[in-house]
């Protein structure tokens, strides 16, 4: 009975099937190519690059076990320690944040890829104060995302 109501607020304070504003640290490709494909060249941009791919959610199985339904929609977390300690080390809090994560979902017929602008995160956990490779790091993102789209 509380399932659904739980389930909408969790949906809601993740953004998840809403649009955003560009200053919300969202970036996003959109791609014209089936989700299935698109999970393919994510995956494969990935191991291109020496990323560790963590695991894959999906979201619309998930909610398919409790009766519920989502469109298409899955989150690739990975990472690469290199990188990703540094930011840990300068703040702590970057944890919840990392490792990377990338959504690809299905919304009206176009399938979309979303992930965590670095400047934003670096902002929201007063990095301020360290040196790191945000420019290569949002640089790596946006290849990715733009292998896992087609571009």
């Amino acid at each position: 009975m509380f399932k659904t109501p739980i389930l909408l607020a969790a949906l809601m304070l993740t953004g998840i099937g809403t649009a955003h504003a560009a200053d919300d640290g969202i970036e996003r490709l959109t791609s014209d190519h089936a989700i299935d494909e698109v999970d393919q060249r994510l995956r494969a941009a990935l191991e291109e690059r020496d990323m560790r791919l963590v695991t894959v959610v999906d979201h619309a199985a998930n909610a398919e076990s409790v009766e519920l339904t989502l469109p298409p929609t899955r989150t690739f977390i990975f990472g690469n320690p290199e990188v990703g300690t540094p930011m840990m080390q300068c703040e702590g809090s970057l944890a919840l944040d990392l490792p990377q994560k990338m959504v690809i979902r299905v919304n009206d017929d176009k399938t979309l890829v979303e992930w965590n602008d670095p400047h934003y995160l670096a902002e929201r956990h007063g990095l301020g104060d360290c040196e790191l490779p945000l420019d290569k790091v949002a640089d790596a993102l946006r290849g990715i995302a733009a292998d896992a789209a087609g571009e």
